[in-house]
């Protein structure tokens, strides 16, 4: 199946968006409900928060509200978390996401630049880093054509790592991806989902610029934390 087809130019607001709501791939009545939580960014997953038996189903839903008025012209970008490049659900995700109203494509355990070019041709892409592979290969994912930013899957890197906590621990691992982030030219990278609106103090201290949410109650505070970096972008 060929994937290929005429790159989608980024969406500016996603350069400075600070939340990104995640949605399961297989709720679509909750899609429009994410888009009007007042998130910078609204994640439909097909990927973790999609059982195997219904990642098909998944994607029908997703290109159905594609369709439908609100999905053809969203009031705020559209991502698409994929399954990963080697789950064989990848080509089908892909082929969805060259769709209008898709902003952008969230890779999940991005380990070497290759994982990278198989989405290269279609819209933004926002590599996620989960693995110790992938963090070993910071820089040239980072500078990868068509990287837009750095996301931090912390839960699945700790287990990955088989680390405990998630602060000091992941102190390194986080400063080398703010570090990554501002030598490639990027914006500030994207903290993944706690549970813990505190992390996102924390995240925002150590250089990142917007964390993922795993619902919409902690939109607004997740917002408020990283309100102070509307003014200061990487030059």
């Amino acid at each position: 199946m060929s994937t290929a087809i005429q790159a989608t130019p980024p969406d500016a607001r996603l350069a400075l968006a600070h939340t990104f709501l995640m949605v399961p791939g297989d709720k679509p009545e909750q899609f429009a409900a994410a888009c009007a939580s007042g998130a910078d960014a609204v994640v439909i997953d097909l990927e973790d928060a999609v059982r195997p038996a219904a990642k098909g189903a998944a994607r029908d839903a997703l290109a159905n509200w594609l369709d439908s008025p609100a999905g053809r012209a969203p009031h705020v970008p559209v991502l698409v978390r994929v399954n990963c490049v080697n789950s064989g659900c990848f080509g089908d995700d892909l082929v969805l996401c060259h769709r209008p109203g898709i902003a952008g494509i969230v890779l999940p355990r991005t380990e070497r630049v290759n994982d990278v070019a198989s989405a290269s041709s279609t819209a933004p892409l926002f590599p996620m880093i989960e693995t110790a592979v992938g963090f070993s290969r910071l820089s040239e994912i980072a500078t990868a054509p068509r990287v837009q930013r750095l996301l931090f899957g912390a839960a699945a890197f700790r287990a990955d790592l088989g680390i405990m906590g998630d602060g000091e621990e992941l102190l390194y691992f986080r400063s080398h991806i703010v570090l990554a982030s501002k030598l490639a030219g990027l914006q500030r990278p994207i903290d993944g989902a706690t549970q813990d609106i505190g992390a996102a103090l924390h995240a925002c201290r150590m250089g990142f610029g917007g964390k993922l949410c795993s619902d919409a109650g902690q939109v607004d505070a997740v917002a408020r934390v990283f309100a102070p970096l509307q003014r200061h972008r990487y030059e």
